[in-house]
């Protein structure tokens, strides 16, 4: 099961995210709750890059897969934190549309500081 925790500040801002473990919905090359999670989770990180102008803070494990954590822990302009919230709160919806359809290989968690 690939779990996902999402971490908000303060204020509800999303300030990391983590996931790890192996959804192991099908056969290596044909999991498609892998495919969907890597494919939301590594866009968010690229558009973020891409949009807000800046690298946040990401650790993964590159060889054997099975984790990703990015953290925003950069000072943001207000235009840069707008961008990261909007990117990252569709990455949300767009795992917990995943969790709907495939529960069993996916959990959510949401934590407030």
């Amino acid at each position: 099961m690939i779990k996902s925790v999402i971490e908000r500040d303060e204020q509800g801002n999303i300030d990391r995210f983590t996931l790890t473990g192996h959804a192991d919905s099908g056969d290596y090359g044909k999991d498609i709750v892998c495919a969907a999670v890597s494919a939301v989770s590594i866009g968010a990180v690229n558009g973020i890059e891409a949009l807000a102008g800046f690298e946040p803070t990401v650790d993964a494990d590159e060889v054997n897969g099975g984790h990703l954590q990015m953290t925003v822990d950069q000072e943001l302009t207000g235009e840069q934190m707008h961008i990261v919230q909007i990117i990252l709160e569709n990455m949300v919806l767009s795992l917990q549309s995943i969790q709907a359809q495939y529960g069993d290989y996916l959990s959510l968690e949401t934590r407030q500081k």
